[in-house]
């Protein structure tokens, strides 16, 4: 809040919100989710199943589309020999979430004496902030030579063009905010359509409507006609949201419930519980898409009908995700290669989840995966 967070969203949301933002990154992210496809298909074993730290793997993928989204950078991450630096960037970025639990989740007096995990955090945050400003300075050099037209312009070459403290600080949002939580939702969504084969093959079919032959092209028309997919994303998120909750700071004193809360005190909203309950979404324990369509089959409840403030995991309002048409862009490309390229199955007990603000699988993510005849 206060006047630097309205001049950063000020010149960040036209960039970042605009559609046509979107529709210049389609192509080239879907090109590295086909790429994720050839390696994830030589990292299953006899049994066609995935290795037990294939979330290494799903962050890998988010790093490598992210890179390309807020620094214009492929790392090349999705070799198998991952450079140190991609290394390091995947590793601060959990400490950032993990630090940050510590602090204010768990009881903590550092707002008061700035304790050892206080100043572990500050270097962390230094230092995915040197990296990051190392990619935007090797950025101006090539954005310097090879000059683009203005429709052209990239997501950093248009921050840049306004304020280049604004395009580290976007970057670094973009970094910070899109591995864990990306890699998160499409695990959460595998798991969804393994579990539940019916709904898996529903996709299937509508995807091969748009995409005849496994390598055929998304392209921003093209995935106009993809309603199912979306609404399996959807529910993916109902069921397994990538976040603890919604948090906010409290502008001045307010009463809830009878309980008095002080100004400048954190709240934290666990809307996951609550997505999970009968009286918001009926049959919440079962993994039903059809809930989000409107021409949806009789006796399915729409998800339209509940409480708009439930669900919400973009966040509402002024202060929703910035990046979240890139992010739903690139969830929806990776989850339309994963069914048009394999039936994906699951052999084990429940997946579980761990949280530190991200929920991440603490569960080995052996997917079975076995190749879709055509």
């Amino acid at each position: 809040q206060g006047e630097k967070w309205q001049n950063m969203r000020t010149i960040t949301n036209p960039v970042m919100m605009h559609p046509k933002t979107v529709a210049l990154y389609v192509d080239q992210v879907d090109e590295i989710a086909q790429e994720f496809m050839a390696v994830v298909d030589g990292l299953r074993d006899a049994k066609h199943e995935l290795p037990a730290d294939f979330d290494q793997w799903l962050n890998r993928w988010a790093l490598e589309t992210m890179g390309l989204l807020a620094l214009d950078t492929r790392f090349g991450v999705l070799r198998s020999n991952q450079s140190a630096e991609a290394q390091t960037i995947i590793a601060l970025v959990r400490d950032i979430f993990e630090l940050t639990f510590c602090l204010d989740i768990e009881p903590s007096i550092w707002k008061y004496y700035k304790t050892s995990t206080f100043h572990r955090l500050m270097k962390v945050f230094d230092d995915l902030t040197n990296l990051i400003m190392v990619k935007i300075d090797e950025a101006v050099v090539r954005i310097e030579k090879n000059p683009k037209t203005e429709g052209n312009l990239s997501v950093l070459e248009k921050l840049l063009k306004v304020n280049k403290n604004a395009a580290l600080v976007m970057s670094f949002d973009m970094i910070m905010a899109g591995i864990d939580t990306t890699s998160s939702t499409t695990t959460g969504v595998l798991y969804c359509l393994a579990k539940n084969p019916e709904k898996q093959a529903k996709l299937r079919e509508e995807l091969h409507a748009v995409m005849p032959n496994k390598d055929s092209p998304l392209t921003t028309e093209n995935m106009r006609n993809l309603p199912y997919l979306r609404a399996c994303i959807k529910e993916g998120l109902r069921m397994y949201s990538p976040v603890a909750g919604n948090f906010r700071a409290t502008g001045r004193d307010i009463v809830l419930q009878g309980y008095r809360i002080p100004k400048g005190t954190d709240i934290s909203m666990v809307t996951p519980a609550l997505q999970r309950e009968n009286r918001y979404f009926p049959a919440a324990d079962q993994y039903l898409p059809e809930r989000w369509l409107s021409d949806r089959p009789e006796g399915i409840a729409s998800a339209k009908d509940t409480n708009p403030f439930i669900f919400l995991p973009f966040g509402f309002g002024a202060r929703s995700c910035v990046g979240k048409r890139l992010a739903m862009m690139e969830i929806e490309i990776v989850i339309s290669r994963f069914v048009r390229n394999y039936e994906i199955g699951w052999n084990y007990a429940d997946m579980k989840m761990k949280s530190n603000l991200i929920n991440i699988p603490s569960s080995p993510l052996q997917f079975e995966l076995k190749h879709v005849a055509l």
